[in-house]
């Protein structure tokens, strides 16, 4: 059986009461003190400081993928062991589930937003990544026994906890440079088509095909060169959700409101995190509705919009 949370019938004033303890505990300053900062901030019924909480499925403007969200959510317990055992296959089943988990979807009509984890090769892109954490950091991943063991208990969060410090690490390769991070790809696959696993190395073979045909220089309707290029900012955003169901967060497609606006009315989309060492996001790059490029915003400096969680946790 999944494991849902009945949904609660809201108690007045529980939650204005949980963000003010969140905030004196944050912030180190008496509970009356929280309380005053956040009734400057003008909160409405519903809105929370983006310092805290979780949205992972933001309710968006895509219906199908809503859709495909929800059926997921009602998977029978032999469907959700099935896609744990392949979850737990690095690195192309693992790429293959989380592209699976979090499909793509398109933000708010007229906000300039446009598509979000979207791209195609996703899956080729995330296998990748996981080659490069074998190659450059293989004491990051989960020892194959254990992810075997744990994929038997069909539950997505036990597979994320285990490979919780490979997922950060594949999220922190793409903050690199494309060419530095191109070079590193290619290291890789040249090491897992010369190593002893032999799945490993057929799928290194298949990866470095898709590269090179990806990379390669192409002609246009128009006549105009071009490379496709690899789905670097669809990558990013689901690794960006995965991370969040962890450590809080908000993913891309979440609707906020900044406060540094003159009126603290500016509405924007969630279209980044950005990450440390280690905790939740210390910031993100949202895309102000009607703008023609995102832009860099720390947590608090947001408000997010009431009701974004599109599924019950």
């Amino acid at each position: 059986m999944s494991e849902h949370h009945p949904r609660r019938t809201p108690t007045p004033g529980r939650a204005r009461k949980r963000a003010i303890r969140e905030q004196a505990a944050r912030t180190g300053v008496a509970y009356s003190v929280a309380a005053r900062h956040l009734e400057s901030l003008g909160l409405r019924p519903g809105e929370t400081l983006a310092t805290y909480g979780r949205t992972i499925y933001p309710i968006g403007f895509d219906p199908h993928r809503q859709l495909l969200v929800e059926r997921r959510e009602r998977r029978s317990f032999e469907d959700r062991v099935t896609d744990s055992r392949r979850a737990a296959a690095l690195p192309n089943g693992r790429a293959r589930h989380l592209v699976e988990r979090f499909p793509p979807s398109r933000g708010r009509t007229g906000a300039g937003v446009g598509t979000l984890y979207h791209g195609e090769g996703r899956e080729e892109l995330l296998a990748m990544l996981y080659l490069v954490v074998a190659a450059e950091s293989p004491g990051l991943l989960p020892d194959v026994g254990d992810l075997v063991w744990i994929a038997e208990l069909g539950e997505d969060t036990a597979l994320d906890t285990a490979c919780a410090e490979a997922d950060r690490e594949a999220r922190r390769l793409l903050d690199r440079d494309p060419v530095a991070l191109w070079s590193v790809i290619e290291k890789a696959l040249v090491k897992a088509e010369r190593g002893t696993d032999w799945p490993v190395r057929e799928e290194a073979i298949r990866l470095a095909a898709f590269l090179r045909a990806t990379m390669t220089p192409r002609v246009g309707p128009a006549g105009e060169p071009y490379v496709p290029g690899l789905p670097v900012a669809g990558v990013r955003q689901i690794l960006d959700a995965l991370l969040i169901v962890a450590d809080d967060g908000h993913a891309p497609g979440t609707r906020v409101r900044l406060l540094h606006e003159p009126t603290g009315t500016g509405t924007a989309t969630i279209v980044g995190a950005r990450w440390g060492p280690s905790g939740p996001p210390v910031g993100y790059l949202i895309w102000p509705d009607g703008a023609t490029a995102p832009q860099a915003a720390r947590a608090d400096e947001l408000v997010v919009l009431a009701a974004q969680e599109s599924v019950p946790r």
